[in-house]
């Protein structure tokens, strides 16, 4: 499964995530993108599927074959409780990779001292099987290829 970057943003190794959650893959291996915090921001789906678990700050997308996909948006971004977050899809709705999820600021993350840092994580998987396309560094816009989950 090709999973596509949600954002556009400068690739991070997931183990430079500010959130040890993220950092030692205790949800699954996986890459974050570092968004430009001067511009809004729409997360698009990774992948094609249902939507299977939806919060302001973070979704999840459950392709066909069952292989689920983690979008965080910045990290501890639960404690905005929302604010700032404009939902554009529905817990079960089928979307389309590429379809818009959700909009936010990078900008008030910053402002509220928070990483605007967002993990793409391949949920459970076995890490072997998880290929990151683009080196930590690399822009990447949205769409752009990024993690090959064989």
């Amino acid at each position: 499964m090709l999973l596509a970057s949600p954002l556009g943003g400068t690739v991070r190794a997931v183990t430079d995530v500010p959130d040890p959650v993220f950092a030692e893959l205790m949800v699954g291996p996986g890459v974050a993108v570092d968004p430009r915090p001067d511009v809004s921001a729409v997360a698009l789906a990774p992948c094609a599927g249902v939507v299977a678990a939806l919060h302001p700050h973070a979704f999840v997308v459950e392709g066909d074959d069952g292989r689920a996909v983690l979008v965080h948006l910045g990290t501890d971004t639960v404690t905005l409780r929302g604010v700032g977050f404009t939902l554009h899809v529905r817990a079960g709705d089928r979307v389309a990779t590429g379809d818009p999820m959700i909009t936010f600021s990078p900008a008030d993350l910053v402002a509220a001292g928070l990483s605007t840092c967002c993990p793409v994580i391949a949920v459970q998987a076995d890490p072997q099987a998880v290929r990151v396309l683009l080196a930590p560094g690399t822009v990447v816009v949205p769409g752009e290829p990024l993690l090959d989950w064989t």
